[in-house]
């Protein structure tokens, strides 16, 4: 996960983002009011249908990872409650009907074999607030984001008893969740990796911005291919979320190695490992000139399965380039997630201290909203 911009500037364009475009906190969209129906991958396997009308579903909704001061949810979603309410009226009021959040694997285990009660309290409360608000959940969990928040005891572990700590996580986590229309979908975890010849030290990658997106599943393959090593994982994940929840939907949200590296194929959204995932979630930023080969790459996870772009932005490239790519992809693509870090637009056009930054992610927010209806009419 790409989030963070490098150095602010001062900017003299929000007149840009004036009165008809403007993205206010209380507006209201069309079926505001419908209850929520659980999401199911459709019985030919290619795309997402609502369980009961079945419908078709496309997602278009938001990484809800920390806010603006870059605190990561589960450090402010108790203390902050009201905040997290408006922040997801303001996501509905988007056209957002997917919010994607990121759980710490500290904050919700005490020990080895003993979640946190309040932690599972807040993220059941949170699921109650996405039913009121009517938008669903892709959870996304294991996160080691902020170091300071990883406990010493799971430091310490070795892989098996790691992956026990991460399978207990899952079963806590999927226990408290089963009975909600509004959980999209469980993913594993944020962009895992794996060593490579060379045993590694640390099991997280590298720095972003003090936030640790990347995380491996073990230092060592101990003879073991890389293939086999994901599938046991993502197999012991599964099953633990399958103890308690036989229904919703599971993937595992990746980097695009074969953007990367300009070639091969995917890893954990390939046979086996792929048949224990119900859809495929892959993160992608396209460079500035380079909208085809990014389109060519996506193309190589378009493996039968439905297929969600599980994070995007103009990061890389402008706007434009980034709008060219979902209207491109959206032939074989099933949903778009991009980022909402708790401000509007007018709300960042109005900062004393605006960034450079600030004024990509308020034009974004309006051309994201301008977005949705065309989303919504693929449905």
């Amino acid at each position: 996960m790409t989030t963070p911009f490098g150095p602010t500037l001062r900017i003299a364009l929000l007149a840009v983002l004036m009165a008809r475009f403007a993205i206010q906190s209380g507006d209201a969209i069309a079926d505001d009011t419908k209850a929520l129906e659980p999401i199911r991958v459709s019985q030919d396997g290619t795309h997402f249908v609502t369980a009961t009308s079945g419908n078709r579903f496309v997602v278009w909704g938001v990484n809800y990872d920390h806010d603006s001061s870059g605190d990561l949810l589960d450090e402010y979603w108790q203390q902050n409650w009201q905040t997290v309410v408006e922040d997801f009226q303001e996501i509905k009021a988007l056209g957002a009907n997917c919010v994607r959040i990121h759980l710490q694997l500290g904050k919700f285990m005490d020990s080895p074999d003993t979640p946190n009660a309040q932690a599972l309290a807040q993220l059941a409360k949170l699921v109650e607030l996405a039913e009121s608000t009517g938008v669903y959940l892709d959870i996304t969990g294991l996160a080691c984001y902020h170091k300071k928040n990883i406990p010493p005891w799971f430091d310490g572990l070795d892989e098996s008893d790691r992956w026990s700590v991460q399978a207990n996580f899952w079963q806590a986590v999927a226990k408290t969740c089963k009975g909600s229309p509004a959980i999209f979908c469980y993913d594993l975890m944020n962009e895992p990796i794996l060593a490579g010849k060379t045993v590694e030290t640390d099991w997280l990658g590298g720095e972003l911005g003090g936030k640790f997106f990347v995380q491996r599943l073990t230092l060592d393959l101990k003879g073991r291919t890389r293939e086999q090593v994901a599938d046991a994982w993502v197999t012991k994940m599964t099953d633990a979320i399958r103890k308690h929840d036989p229904q919703h939907m599971v993937t595992v949200g990746v980097i695009p190695w074969v953007f990367v590296f300009g070639g091969g194929k995917p890893l954990f959204h390939s046979p086996p490992i792929s048949d224990k995932l119900d859809f495929v979630a892959v993160h992608f930023y396209p460079k500035k000139g380079e909208v085809d080969k990014a389109l060519k790459a996506l193309s190589a996870y378009e493996v039968g399965k439905p297929l969600v772009v599980e994070e995007m932005f103009p990061l890389k490239c402008g706007q434009d380039e980034l709008v060219e790519f979902i209207e491109r992809s959206g032939e074989y693509t099933d949903g778009w997630i991009s980022f909402y870090w708790g401000k509007t637009a007018d709300e960042l056009s109005a900062k004393a201290d605006a960034t450079f930054g600030d004024a990509i992610t308020a034009s974004w927010l309006v051309k994201f909203q301008e977005m949705a209806d065309k989303v919504k009419a693929r449905q």
